[in-house]
């Protein structure tokens, strides 16, 4: 268990805990907790979002309505009302005047106003204009006290005022003022981790130099190098650890060579009832090529739902199986898992591949059947959940890990993942030595189509293949934005589709109503849609707390047809393949990312007939309108994906925030795109020219990145 940063000895002023820090205390240092500051290296960090650029002053008379300013006066008159106390309401009311005119200023809740504000100060504000009673308005402006004897003309200045990323009991003003406490303290500790020669070659500032300039800029034209620098310090170090990552694995980690013949191909295609499609075999050309090597294969496999993934891993593992080593699938849900195996039954059927399902769900007794099987190398094929990653799982001879919607499993998980050979292997091995370590080969899917720049970060350390080509058959969805005013419409198109004979989904994005969340429910709304909206029909239910036969039932229901609509929350994301089904409707669609809208429409458009899928949206602001309006346009994944990255960033484009990577602080993946590729290659020459990081040059680096990733990912392994 790691200690504290109080209990930790101190090294140096940066290491100082953030509560000793004067204006701050146990009550403050916990506020700032929440916000990821523990210590003064942490506290410098925290870096601004944004600039306010109080300009120069103005005078009274010449205020302009609706618009910031910045006045300096002299407080004519104060009146407090209400109590004391955070729970308890209170306004305090001021007038200041400028010899050109009088203000009126309100704080509201600000009862620690009432003790400093007096008649006869001299005060500088800023804040929107309004109006109160013919004069201009103040409410809860930033407030700076003058020394009345100072000469006035010392009082004419523009200022550029940090804003930081706060709380409700801290804000950030109180923020900046314990910043400004400690910066100067603070950038005499900051050690150089770049090299001088890397920083005079990129054009870069210091570091301690950068983090004075984002706390205490003169003009927001110096916050920009400042930036970029210490963004691209974040990406270089991330590079670095990859790059050192998959150098490590070449040098050391050895994988069974799994060749493929012409008569392993012939009997491998003979089982699908299909011909691959152009993209399929390009994709398997490239892990075919992989798995005959030595080197474990790492391999990103992305693309579109219904664009035959499944069947490029099942090539894959029939490969592994040919050459006499086990294969292991791994999907993140139970019903994904009981999908991709009875996929695997169907096209198995007859063959003499051993195949055995493992979920949380499985009998104790199958299981240790399942267990002892594995062991003792009578298992070709297991499909599982995370009950795969227990430690009385072992394989005799584990050739490779195909990895379903990885990025949903997060880091820690995925290095027991790469590692899941290295508990199976025997002592003795004559493959594994003291210098070298014995992995399978891994293959990750997604149906979620990942932007370059993510990719060469969440999943720098992989190969990419792309299946950019949809199955023969496979009809594009048109989709549509529906509002209140066209939603009867709407409904009636679904009435006659499902009077043709077709089937729908209704999607809601809860399973019941929610008191603080005002939005509709599958279970409760079952009933309306069965009643109300689309009277007549046979409809069923379908959510994520049901039972595994609960669902199954219901689910075989609706692919034979005794059900024509399903409602259901998004568990229809994966595990169900219903041609006939050809309408969606999406309820409350602005509340999904475009990535998680576009893997639900993948259920429709599964078979030979025009599909559509509805985004309903109750209340929508321009930026959901705008984002709605891309899926609208296009059945590009790509194109939506980078669209998510762009409007809410590459944590809620894959489900969970940075998946254990340290969140970059600065660095902005849609903006520094550039400066990432840079990044990349200045990562790649520096492990090249030095592939441990040992140059004397190169220590402060080597100690940057150990303190960085040595505690967030565990799989990467620094020199």
């Amino acid at each position: 268990m790691s200690s504290s940063p109080i209990d930790r000895p101190i090294q140096s002023p940066l290491d100082k805990p953030v509560q000793f820090v004067s204006g701050v205390g146990p009550y403050r240092a916990r506020l700032l907790g929440e916000l990821g500051v523990q210590t003064v290296g942490d506290l410098i960090q925290h870096f601004p979002f944004r600039y306010e650029d109080q300009g120069p002053p103005q005078r009274i008379d010449t205020l302009r309505l609706d618009e910031p300013a910045t006045i300096i006066g002299v407080v004519d008159q104060v009146r407090w009302q209400g109590g004391f106390g955070r729970q308890v309401k209170s306004t305090l009311r001021a007038t200041i005047s400028d010899g050109t005119g009088r203000a009126r200023i309100t704080w509201f809740n600000a009862p620690h106003m009432r003790q400093r504000l007096e008649r006869g100060q001299v005060v500088r504000l800023y804040g929107k204009i309004g109006v109160e009673n013919d004069l201009a308005h103040m409410a809860n402006p930033r407030i700076e006290w003058l020394d009345p004897k100072a000469d006035p003309a010392s009082w004419h200045f523009g200022r550029l005022v940090p804003v930081y990323r706060a709380t409700a009991n801290l804000t950030s003003a109180q923020i900046a003022r314990i910043v400004d406490h400690v910066l100067d303290e603070a950038v005499t500790a900051i050690e150089e981790p770049l090299p001088a020669e890397l920083c005079r070659q990129r054009g870069l500032p210091p570091r301690a130099e950068a983090i004075r300039m984002l706390h205490r800029p003169t003009s927001l034209e110096e916050t920009e190098p400042a930036r970029r620098r210490l963004a691209y310090e974040e990406l270089l170090l991330m590079q670095l650890a990859i790059s050192l990552q998959r150098r490590w694995s070449a040098a050391r980690a050895r994988a069974p060579e799994l060749p493929l013949t012409e008569k392993i191909d012939q009997r491998i295609r003979l089982r699908f009832p299909f011909s691959l499609t152009a993209a399929q075999n390009r994709v398997i050309r490239q892990i075919v090529a992989d798995l005959a090597r030595s080197r474990p294969m790492a391999r990103l496999l992305q693309g579109d739902v219904g664009s035959g993934k499944t069947v490029v891993a099942l090539y894959a593992a029939l490969v592994t199986v040919a050459n006499r080593h086990q294969c292991a699938i791994l999907a993140p849900t139970e019903v994904l898992a009981s999908q991709h195996y009875a996929n695997i039954e169907k096209y198995l059927a007859g063959s003499r591949v051993r195949r055995g399902l493992l979920t949380g769900r499985t009998t104790k007794a199958e299981r240790q059947r399942l267990l002892a099987a594995t062991a003792a190398g009578e298992i070709d094929l297991l499909v599982g959940t995370q009950a795969l990653l227990e430690r009385t799982v072992r394989f005799a001879s584990l050739g490779l890990v195909v990895v379903d919607e990885q990025h949903k499993f997060g880091v820690a998980q995925r290095a027991t993942l790469k590692g899941i050979g290295l508990k199976n292997s025997e002592a003795g091995d004559s493959v594994t030595d003291s210098r070298t370590s014995r992995e399978p080969h891994y293959l990750v899917m997604t149906a979620t189509p990942i932007p370059r720049t993510l990719s060469m970060t969440v999943f720098g350390d992989l190969d990419v293949s792309s299946i950019d080509e949809l199955p023969p058959g496979r009809q594009p969805v048109l989709t549509r934005l529906v509002d209140a005013r066209s939603e009867a419409q709407a409904w009636l198109a679904v009435r006659r589709r499902i009077a043709e004979g077709e089937q729908a989904y209704i999607v809601y994005p809860l399973v019941e109503e929610s008191d603080s969340l005002d939005l509709k429910a599958a279970t409760v709304e079952m009933g309306h849609v069965a009643h109300d909206l689309l009277p007549g029909t046979r409809v069923g239910l379908l959510h994520g707390r049901m039972n595994k036969q609960e669902k199954q039932a219901v689910m075989k229901s609706f692919a034979a047809h005794r059900l024509d609509v399903l409602v259901s929350t998004t568990v229809i994301e994966v595990g169900i393949d219903v041609p006939n089904a050809t309408v969606m409707v999406v309820q409350h669609a602005e509340r999904y990312g475009l990535s998680a809208l576009h893997q639900l429409r993948g259920r429709v458009g599964r078979g030979h007939k025009p599909s559509i899928c509805l985004l309903m949206a109750d209340r929508m602001g321009d930026l959901a309108r705008k984002r709605l309006k891309v899926l609208c346009g296009t059945n590009d994944g790509f194109r939506i994906a980078e669209e998510d990255l762009r409007l809410r960033g590459p944590g809620e484009l894959l489900g969970t925030r940075q998946h254990g990577f340290p969140e970059f602080r600065v660095a902005n993946l849609v903006e520094d795109a550039e400066l990432l590729l840079r990044a990349r290659d200045d990562a790649a020459e520096l492990v090249r020219q030095d592939p441990r990081l040992t140059r004397p040059i190169h220590q402060p680096l080597r100690a940057e990145l150990r303190r960085r990733f040595r505690d967030k990912v565990a799989f990467m392994q620094v020199g």
